[in-house]
C-alpha cells in the first residue's frame, strides 16, 4: 500500500476517536504502536514509530 493511504488511514483512526481518548503524548504513543501492528508500513529512513508519530503529533490535543 502506498505510504500517503496508509498515512491517511492512520490519521483517520486517530481523528476518529474521542477527543479525550486524544489529548496526550502517551496516548499518541500507545495508538502509535497499535497502528504499526495494523498497518505495514513502507521501509524507511524513520523507525516506524517516529513516522506514525510524525503524523501524529500536529493532531494531538485537537477537538
Amino acid at each position: 500500500m502506498l505510504r500517503s493511504r496508509i498515512r491517511r488511514a492512520v490519521i483517520r483512526e486517530w481523528m476518529a476517536l474521542p477527543p479525550a481518548q486524544r489529548r496526550s503524548g502517551e496516548q499518541a504513543t500507545a495508538f502509535a504502536n497499535g497502528a504499526i501492528v495494523r498497518h505495514a508500513l513502507p521501509r524507511s529512513r524513520l523507525t516506524p514509530q517516529s513516522m506514525v508519530m510524525a503524523w501524529l503529533r500536529p493532531r494531538t490535543g485537537r477537538a
